[in-house]
């Protein structure tokens, strides 16, 4: 985001939020397909009790296929009634022999409630999790989940629940997908996982995507930010002095680079500080026209876990958004559609978390926020393909091809809106050294098709076609 002040905390965040959380990502196929391969799920619980603080299913997953299985294609649903309309869950994982940062957790509404089940908490795996060979097992996942409340759980009439096992035994009350193919166990009535895989494919789909749209795109092939092509292109890179972030701090044109890799362009956004307001410089992009409104956006970026040098810790903001101005607080015209990813948490968050976040108002003074956010507590440190789609019922966010956060028809934009990057500092509690240290953040194409919902899929096929034919820019979007 580029114009809020930075008073703002993730903990009073929620006046109207999603209950749950966040999908995670999945990636590419790697190894087996659904059809040569199988995994069994299970169970035990160390909160054997009808009512809990916490909710435990501690897990296993088994090959039982003959081919190796990578486990980021694997997705396990526990099944639970929540306790009132309202409430809403947090996961953690304790312990796993995997470990927990290879291990993703996020809930979800069943279609079809039942008088055990209208949620579900799903259990996926980052590539860091391995492959499972033929009947092995990931090992002990001691997970737990909680209202975020604290207040007690009744899960004595939960789908999943049971809990006579003290040791691990084959359960069918939870399922297991492999590549989108329902392989394990026994969903509550009317809610069977039969959806198709979300992952992209490998290579470009032969059939190509929908047709017409007026599109932007940028490989961003340029030589610095002085090039004349940048500015004539419509992107600002910014200068001017304000929020969000740490005060005093300066947005500096000359750090924001152009470098190869792999005989490919790619944008370099560098936030640096040596502790005090005066040392901070962050970074920013965005198009000088406010033109976009619904449709899909898309981007590839690089989000860093680390500096590249100096002291780690800061509370640093990596994002892509598109935004409109508040025209006077709490105006029910604004909108903004966010991806913002924090290393080093923030917000209230002690740790790397992701957030997709609608808004539909908000009043800066005394703060007062109106949005829908979803949010994923792991690393995303490396390349991640970005997806809002913005229609008129919804907005959807993905990452790298899985569905991420779905918002409601509350939060959708009035107005057309700029398309942003950029990476700050939310202040300098996080690292107080005085030590210089920088941050990058990597942009390598973005794409907008106006008034056109594309799958993930069918904006790769965008992107290669585009590519294919040489293009490094267009702009057929028409002044709003």
């Amino acid at each position: 985001m580029s114009t809020r002040t930075p008073r703002r905390t993730r903990t009073a965040l929620a006046v109207a939020a999603i209950a749950g959380s966040a999908a995670l990502a999945t990636f590419p196929l790697t190894t087996a397909s659904a059809s040569e391969g199988g995994v069994a799920v299970q169970y035990r619980t160390s909160a054997s009790g009808a009512t809990a603080d916490q909710s435990e299913p501690w897990l296993k997953v088994r090959n039982t296929g003959a081919t190796s299985v990578a486990l980021n294609q694997v997705k396990i649903r526990y099944y639970f009634k929540a306790d009132s309309p309202s409430a809403t869950y947090r996961f953690a994982c304790s312990w796993a022999v995997k470990g927990c940062s290879a291990i993703t957790g996020t809930f979800g509404t069943l279609a079809n409630p039942t008088a055990t089940a209208d949620r579900y908490l799903e259990i996926g795996f980052t590539s860091a999790a391995g492959s499972l060979a033929p009947g092995a097992d990931t090992g002990d996942m001691q997970l737990r989940f909680h209202q975020a409340n604290w207040q007690t759980l009744t899960q004595g009439d939960d789908y999943s629940f049971q809990g006579a096992p003290t040791s691990y035994t084959d359960w069918t009350k939870v399922t297991a997908q492999l590549a989108g193919v329902n392989v394990w166990g026994t969903a509550p009535a009317g809610n069977e996982p039969t959806e198709p895989p979300t992952t992209p494919p490998t290579t470009p789909p032969t059939t190509p995507p929908p047709g017409g749209g007026a599109t932007l795109f940028d490989d961003f092939s340029y030589t610095s930010h002085t090039d004349p092509a940048l500015a004539a292109h419509g992107w600002n890179v910014r200068s001017n002095s304000g929020g969000p972030g740490v005060p005093g701090a300066t947005w500096d044109p000359s750090k924001v680079t152009f470098v190869s890799q792999s005989g490919n362009t790619v944008m370099n956004l560098e936030t640096s500080s040596a502790g005090t307001g005066a040392s901070t410089t962050h970074t920013e992009v965005l198009t000088k026209a406010s033109k976009f409104r619904n449709g899909t956006y898309a981007a590839r970026v690089k989000f860093s876990d680390a500096p590249k040098y100096g002291p780690d810790g800061d509370r640093i903001v990596q994002t892509f958004f598109t935004i409109n101005d508040l025209k006077v607080p709490m105006a029910d015209d604004y909108a903004e559609y966010d991806f913002e990813y924090l290393p080093n948490g923030g917000w209230g968050e002690p740790a790397n978390i992701l957030y997709t976040t609608s808004w539909e108002t908000y009043n800066p003074d005394p703060w007062q926020a109106v949005n829908q956010h979803s949010e994923s507590r792991t690393s995303f440190a490396g390349w991640h393909d970005l997806v809002v789609t913005i229609d008129d019922s919804r907005i959807t966010y993905y990452v790298d091809g899985a569905v991420f956060g779905t918002h409601d028809a509350a939060y959708l934009p009035e107005r057309p809106m700029s398309i942003n990057f950029n990476q700050w500092l939310i202040d300098l509690n996080g690292q107080t050294s005085t030590t210089p240290r920088a941050y990058d953040q990597q942009v390598d194409y973005v794409l907008h098709v106006k008034d056109q919902v594309l799958t993930p899929a069918q904006v790769t096929a965008r992107l290669a076609a585009l590519r294919g034919a040489g293009t490094t820019f267009v702009d057929e979007v028409p002044a709003s």
